[in-house]
């Protein structure tokens, strides 16, 4: 049976990861190890000058889980670690259920896309999972989704690549399908709010709201969300221009 690591950086109380565990437990044994709070936006920090503190904890549908003290990336680093000393060999890392979209530009801040990252670093073939709302009622889709992924990419997806899934918080029946797509560019409409705490120091707390395009290429990740469908994109952590490196070697920097 294939050995499955779960990740998120909703913590691993949030419901989005207990969704995805039962629905991975149908064809795989799974191994959780996510943070013991919320870490989102956590981008591909790590923990280093400071201790990871874990605890086993009993979750529903898991072979073994862990909640650690460090983001997101952190948890899969450290849990791939002490599996392997355990003698458990993980075949796939997925990321996820996310509370929140992880679309265009938006997957560099990513805590979800990082862990799955991380599992590539580790020559896994990783996935991220994500609904497109912040209090999300619609899991169905995202599960069976995550389900056919597993089955379909075990074996043909490298470890140099992260699957990144994204579902709108609709009933299945109102999603207009799937599409495969790429990353777009993610704006925001953004403030940032100002307070004052009980020091009397002045606070700044940052929001905003995405900006909608009308005006897209249908193979963009960010559209085809606002249209309805469901996407997958391959994302390859390679962020090199490779087309640009012959052009620098003529400006003269030496």
């Amino acid at each position: 049976m294939l050995k499955v690591l779960v990740a998120n950086d909703d913590g691993i109380r949030a419901e989005g990861i207990y969704r995805l565990v039962k629905a991975l437990s149908a064809e795989a044994e799974i191994f959780v190890c996510a943070p013991h709070i919320q870490r989102s936006a956590s981008g591909h920090s790590i923990s280093i000058g400071s201790p990871m503190r874990t605890r086993e904890v009993a979750f529903d549908h898991a072979a073994y889980a862990l909640e650690i003290e460090g983001t997101p990336a952190d948890c899969v680093k450290l849990g791939l670690n002490l599996l392997q000393n355990q003698g458990v060999s993980i075949d796939m890392v997925f990321s996820g259920i996310n509370h929140g979209g992880n679309l265009g530009t938006d997957t560099l801040y990513s805590g979800t896309v990082s862990a799955a990252i991380e599992g590539a670093f580790n020559g896994i073939p990783s996935v991220a999972v994500s609904v497109n709302d912040h209090f999300p009622k619609h899991f169905e889709y995202a599960c069976e989704l995550a389900l056919k992924t597993l089955k379909s990419a075990y074996g043909r997806l490298d470890s140099n690549t992260v699957l990144n899934l994204n579902v709108p918080d609709l009933p299945v029946d109102e999603i207009k399908g799937l599409k495969f797509t790429r990353l777009g560019k993610r704006e925001y409409e953004n403030w940032f709010s100002e307070r004052h705490n009980e020091e009397g120091h002045k606070e700044y707390w940052y929001s905003g709201i995405p900006v909608f395009y009308p005006e897209l290429p249908e193979d963009i990740d960010v559209r085809t969300m606002q249209e309805g469908y469901a996407s997958i994109t391959p994302l390859h952590y390679d962020l090199t221009s490779h087309r640009l490196i012959e052009d620098i070697k003529k400006w003269g920097i030496e």
